[in-house]
């Protein structure tokens, strides 16, 4: 009883986790997407400084990743896609990591958030159910 009780509580926890992770990034992809250059220079500058077509780019990869991480545990349907996409996230995290190091720019975001896929990768590998 006492592994099926932790099993459940840890899939709960993976699933505020990817819930987290998945509303940032759709709200990151909004931004990218949908927000002018000048407002989002404003927040991130290195929107600013590079091609347009770039930061578009970004946004579609934050949105599929945001959906990825959640639906496929929410629907129930190839689950195991999550340790995909949660695996994809840290690779982006990763990414970004470097890409705002080189620059000077802080990146404690994309330390936590890499940390938080890592987790749900874990989780969702096999290490707790999916429902």
């Amino acid at each position: 009883m006492l592994i099926r009780k932790s099993s459940k509580t840890l899939h709960i926890l993976l699933l505020v986790m990817q819930l987290a992770l998945s509303l940032t990034l759709i709200w990151a992809s909004y931004m990218k997407l949908f927000q002018s250059p000048e407002l989002l220079s404003g927040m991130w500058p290195w929107t600013g400084e590079l091609p347009a077509s770039f930061v578009k780019f970004t946004g579609i990869i934050d949105f599929i990743a945001g959906i990825g991480i959640l639906l496929p545990t929410l629907v129930n349907i190839r689950p195991r896609l999550t340790f995909a996409a949660a695996a994809g996230i840290v690779v982006l995290m990763l990414s970004a990591l470097v890409f705002h190091i080189s620059r000077g720019e802080p990146a404690m975001f994309n330390i936590i958030f890499g940390a938080l896929a890592a987790f749900v990768a874990w989780g969702r590998y096999g290490n707790a159910p999916s429902r």
